[in-house]
């Protein structure tokens, strides 16, 4: 099937053409930004999954290189489905999950394989590293993919997503001296995930944060709605024992559209896919569907995680009170509201006749609602929220607050004192009105256009 693809995003990754979803592989290696993706080239749909590539220097501006990893193989004949990359003795190594569907069902075999690359664009497969018999007893070999690999204190480790036969998701840690034998090591929690299964584990040892996606979860009197959601553990992996001591868990985006964060490897960088399972994806019709959101600069403090956009942008348009509404014009590009003593805010984005979103404060939380935004995007959701195009997330109440917003074609990224959240929009064209109302004893507006080259 030939795609060709008529409109995208200024800045997001998406694929050449087709259908995209997981981050995988991020890294930096020769100098460059590299970001690999789960890809269907042939579709909008998903299907036989490739890896895509893309490279950037500032996090911004994304170049396509060719498909790193094509299925085909007796190890990943249906697919190559996620992973993760390591720098080791000079060459570029991937890790990731071969896909053999067999007949379906049961009888389907997620296996962990290798690759290595020595210009970063070229690949050659070594073939399953981890397969069936080296799951531990009890474990479904259906259900067995996305390792994550680091170092540390000479040994690489994975993480790879699990479940127990009969029983939910787990994550299970392996052991290696040379990315080729694996030993089994621990299952990390040693109990059921409240999600059916766990997807797409990332460790990030220098900040002590474990993020994993669960699919099919509780929403937990509200804390988060979306029914695959995304959290984050800080804590630490004890390598005497194989568990995560943990410390405190949150969620990672408070929005309708991220999924399967990952950070690059040994850098406080996080990307997601910007898009959600068992939702309907209006770009499609333009050959499309699918994107990653910004690069995201991470910290962990008081045991919470933190996230601020990293997007190359020009010199700011400054507005200021003392008045409290500011008109303008905004489809791509970063606004920044800072406030002190901030008492209420409204804000209208990719405005165009009665088609609008809307960012509010009310009762103690930022309001998103997408109801009005364009074409509807529904999910499985039944919430009366979901229903309503309603997102909420908790506001910080500091007497100096900053509210940063990210939009792109399809995308809107609101971040405030470190939390996010993150929705596609699709709104009609041209729509790019935005009008903003505040009260606060001292405000700023700023708005950057992107430096697209």
């Amino acid at each position: 099937m030939s795609i060709t693809k008529i409109k995208a995003p200024a800045f997001h990754i998406t694929g050449e053409a087709g259908w995209i979803n997981d981050p995988n592989g991020l890294i930096f290696f020769n100098g460059k930004y590299h970001v690999f993706y789960q890809h269907n080239p042939n579709d909008v749909k998903w299907g036989p999954m490739h890896w895509g590539h893309v490279v950037s220097e500032d996090l911004t501006n994304w170049e396509y290189l060719p498909i790193a990893l094509t299925p085909g193989d007796d190890f990943d004949k249906n697919g190559c489905f996620s992973g993760t990359a390591i720098v080791h003795g000079g060459k570029l190594w991937i890790m990731y999950t071969g896909f053999i569907e067999n007949s379906g069902g049961e009888s389907i075999r997620q296996v962990q394989c290798l690759a290595e690359s020595i210009d970063g664009v070229t690949f050659k497969k070594h073939g399953m590293v981890i397969g069936e018999k080296d799951l531990p007893e009890g474990y479904a070999p259906e259900d067995f993919r996305d390792p994550k690999v680091w170092l540390h204190d000479g040994v690489f480790y994975s993480i790879i997503a699990a479940r127990k036969i009969g029983g939910r998701g787990r994550i299970l840690l392996y052991k290696s001296k040379d990315l080729f034998k694996w030993e089994f090591v621990n299952d990390i929690f040693g109990k059921d995930s409240p999600g059916a299964m766990i997807e797409c584990p990332d460790y990030n040892e220098d900040m002590g944060c474990l993020l994993f996606c669960e699919q099919f979860q509780p929403s937990e009197n509200g804390i988060h709605l979306n029914i695959h959601t995304c959290r984050y553990c800080i804590g630490r992996i004890d390598y005497s024992t194989g568990r995560f001591n943990e410390e405190s868990r949150g969620i990672v985006d408070y929005g309708f559209d991220v999924y399967a964060p990952q950070t690059f490897a040994g850098k406080p960088l996080l990307m997601g896919w910007l898009n959600m399972w068992d939702r309907n994806v209006p770009s499609e019709k333009y050959g499309f569907a699918g994107m990653l959101t910004a690069a995201r600069r991470i910290s962990v403090k008081d045991g919470r995680l933190y996230q601020e956009p990293i997007v190359s942008c020009g010199e700011a348009i400054v507005k200021e009170g003392p008045g409290g509404e500011v008109k303008d014009n905004a489809l791509k590009g970063v606004v920044t509201v800072k406030a002190s003593e901030l008492e209420s805010f409204s804000m209208k984005m990719r405005s165009n006749g009665e088609s609008y979103t809307e960012l509010t404060l009310k009762g103690g939380e930022w309001v998103f609602d997408r109801s009005r935004s364009g074409e509807a995007i529904s999910g499985a959701e039944k919430d009366s929220d979901s229903q309503n195009g309603i997102r909420r997330m908790p506001y910080s109440g500091n007497k100096e607050i900053t509210v940063t917003i990210v939009m792109d074609e399809f995308s809107i990224e609101i971040f405030e004192d470190g939390r996010s959240l993150t929705s596609t929009v699709y709104p009609p064209e041209g729509a790019d009105a935005l009008e903003l109302t505040v009260k606060a004893a001292k405000w700023q507006y700023e708005r950057r256009d992107v430096n697209i080259k």
